[in-house]
């Protein structure tokens, strides 16, 4: 065995285990943490595929083994980032029309509290004119900046901190029936309610940043999921026109944000779309979508994008939807989650310990 051959054998092994860790319901953040970057994971498995093929012999079984292994580890994460391409179809269908009472836009902006470059956020928001504005990570010093926006908007909920998970949600549009809840932890604020549109409609909201799972923070993904699949739960049993939006701390494709799809019976945007990475804005080669909207299926999209930066380590992400009741009928929902998703969703729930279930 060559010098290349054991080493391509030995990363090969190394690569197989992100694909091995995905197929686990461990919540260990190192396990959890694979779930992040599998368009970097699948770039690198192709790599390690196209260097198997020239400089294995194929006259040991192993270098079949490894080589195949590698195949279907590569056809394993694409088959889970392939929605997001534009290869797919579309989840959520463009609204060709023109009725501005019934279009609500959001704007959503981790703005890294320590980063005080305050006037690039506020040239965005002038330049966007979102109807509602979340900022995330957002502490007093924050809170004193954006008082310029004030006056083009009228009702807000604010919610500063200096733990990294304060929240300000800044709106056009009559807000009603606003709670701030702390659905997990004491220290993880969430904002719910209903926002009125022009037209009259009365659409809920609800507004998340779950603390992630790191080495810093949690060592394990059971809070995050908890608030995630609560909300998804809350959100079909209550059968109304609905927005989730924020920093989820976790990617489109994973298991949980797939379940509380299933559960919530939500749509993404981002389907047929693109990736619209919006972390890490420091660096190119390590992005992947932190940032959400959810909607459910009266709704129609204008616009998705990822905004420029303003120094966090976030992009803003914006989208521009049409409440279009009809549109239901032309839309499919998510299939529905089967009894085993059901239950484990209920024992994630559970081991989160939730301070309160009525969302």
């Amino acid at each position: 065995m060559s010098i290349a051959e054991i080493l391509l054998t030995l990363f090969g092994i190394i690569m197989l285990v992100p694909t091995i860790a995905s197929l686990t319901r461990f919540d260990q953040w190192w396990v959890r943490g694979f779930d992040f970057p599998r368009i970097q994971i699948s770039f690198l498995i192709m790599l390690m595929i196209t260097l198997s093929i020239f400089f294995y012999s194929f006259e040991e079984t192993y270098h079949y083994i490894i080589t195949g292994l590698l195949l279907l580890s590569f056809l394993y994460q694409a088959a889970k980032i392939y929605p997001y391409t534009y290869l797919a179809k579309k989840q959520v269908i463009s609204f060709k029309g023109s009725d501005p009472s019934s279009i609500v836009s959001v704007l959503v902006s981790n703005v890294l509290m320590t980063n005080r470059d305050h006037e690039r956020l506020i040239a965005l928001v002038k330049e966007k004119e979102p109807d509602l504005l979340l900022t995330l990570e957002t502490d007093k010093k924050w809170e004193e900046e954006l008082e310029v926006i004030e006056q083009q908007y009228p009702y807000g909920v604010k919610v500063p901190l200096d733990n990294l998970y304060g929240m300000h949600l800044y709106s056009r549009l009559k807000l009603e029936d606003i709670e701030v809840k702390y659905l997990i932890s004491d220290e993880i604020p969430s904002i719910h309610g209903y926002v009125r549109l022009n037209n009259r409609s009365r659409i809920k909201i609800h507004c998340l940043h779950p603390m992630p799972p790191s080495p810093t923070e949690d060592p394990t993904s059971t809070n995050r999921d908890a608030e995630l699949l609560l909300v998804g739960k809350d959100v079909k049993k209550d059968k109304e026109s609905v927005l989730v939006f924020g920093d989820l701390n976790d990617v489109a494709w994973s298991r949980t944000t797939k379940l509380f799809q299933k559960l919530s019976g939500l749509l993404d945007p981002r389907i047929g779309r693109g990736f619209f990475n919006t972390f890490h804005a420091g660096n190119r080669f390590l992005r992947w979508p932190l940032d959400h909207v959810f909607h459910t299926s009266d709704f129609t999209l204008i616009e998705l994008a990822r905004l420029k930066s303003i120094g966090s380590d976030h992009f803003p992400i914006f989208i521009k939807l049409n409440y279009e009741p009809r549109a239901e009928v032309l839309q499919e929902e998510p299939e529905e989650a089967d009894g085993e998703e059901k239950e484990w969703a209920d024992e994630k729930i559970e081991e989160g310990n939730p301070k309160e279930r009525d969302v």
